[in-house]
């Protein structure tokens, strides 16, 4: 996968890592860019926790200026802190609450306030095992949706350590040293990406199930576990398709790397957005908790539903009006027929089709 380094940092850019390693935004090192007025300006992040930026307490930002060298200074430094609690609310996953970031520049705002030219990235070291799970699920949504705050809570810190069989202070488990003394226990598989595929998604990219029920899916989660622990990656994703199949759903593994992208490729046809509908627009402007995302998923059907409602009892009205009056026909071979011997009963069965449908 590639992009290019502005819109890369404009948009904040995420991808299906950011559930382990965060967007743009908690990776930045530094960046360029030019602005309106012609002016350069860098910025950089001091004291970077290598990390989630909302897990600390402040994140600082040393910003200066350039004339249009882009060497000569153009005014004084500034330092702008941020509380890290401010970027992201607790319970919204991977993408930033506050657009505006405080007034930081270049990241979030889609080019509105300069051009980025260049930029500094932290790197993670990629971990050795990785197995993505594709999880389908064909029942009710509103019972569909809660396994994705069943799949994240199980990955949380505790629920890693007690689904590996393991208590605190087990020293198998790979160990962290605390600045206070002592260690903090990791769990042993990771949580690298998760994504949600609604059924309207599904349908736009024409998605071909796994499963052989022979039906599309109501929802798809599709998940990467990664570990240095080849045992400790399947046994994670063992216990996802597990959480699956108590929800009307079925898993599949891949641990191939030709395997693995098979099952991501569904969600990188972003040329199908044509055809979403309002509610892939929502879901991609309005972060939703996932607590909620059963709700919102509810709510947004009945929203399609009732406006389809809208649309088809439109139309019924436009052909009742347009049977009402005088058709416009148009003659061919048969001139010297009239009007009543060419349409016949049709004009009457098309009433009472009509009248069935509103039914």
């Amino acid at each position: 996968d590639a992009s290019c380094i502005g819109g890369n940092v404009a948009m904040n850019a995420g991808g299906k890592k950011a559930v382990l390693w965060g967007t743009a935004l908690d990776n930045l090192a530094s960046w360029r860019m030019v602005t309106p007025d012609g002016l350069w300006m860098e910025i950089e992040r001091l004291d970077h926790n290598l990390g989630k930026i909302h897990d600390v307490p402040s994140a600082s930002f040393r910003i200066n200026r350039f004339e249009i060298d882009g060497k000569t200074p153009h005014g004084a430094t500034e330092i702008l802190t941020i509380p890290g609690s401010a970027f992201r609310k607790a319970g919204l996953g991977k993408d930033v609450t506050d657009k505006f970031l405080s007034g930081l520049p270049g990241i979030q705002k889609e080019g509105c306030d300069g051009i980025i030219t260049s930029a500094r990235f932290i790197l993670h070291r990629a971990h050795a095992h990785t197995r993505t799970v594709c999880l389908e699920f064909f029942g009710q949504v509103h019972e569909a949706v809660p396994a994705i705050v069943e799949i994240t809570d199980y990955f949380s810190h505790k629920a890693g350590i007690e689904n590996a069989g393991l208590t605190p202070n087990t020293t198998s488990i790979p160990t962290l040293p605390l600045q206070g003394g002592g260690n903090e226990v990791k769990p042993r598989a990771l949580l690298a990406g998760l994504e949600h595929l609604d059924e309207r998604y599904l349908k736009a990219v024409g998605y071909a199930t796994k499963s052989r029920r022979g039906t599309r899916p109501k929802m798809v989660l599709v998940a990467d576990v990664v570990s240095d622990d080849a045992d400790a990656a399947a046994a994670a994703a063992s216990e996802i398709v597990r959480m699956a199949n108590l929800r009307h759903g079925e898993g599949f593994i891949a641990v191939s790397s030709e395997a693995r992208k098979k099952f991501w490729l569904d969600r990188a046809r972003t040329a199908a957005i044509a055809k979403h509908t309002n509610a892939f627009k929502i879901n991609e402007d309005v972060v939703i908790p996932l607590p909620r995302m059963g709700d919102y998923c509810d709510g947004v059907e009945r929203i399609n539903i009732e406006l389809s409602l809208f649309n088809k009892i439109k139309l019924l009205d436009a052909l009742d009006e347009c049977f009402a009056g005088d058709l416009p026909l148009y003659y061919q071979d048969d001139k010297q027929l009239g009007d009543a011997e060419l349409l016949g009963n049709r004009v009457e069965d098309a009433k009472k089709l009509l009248a069935e449908v509103r039914e």
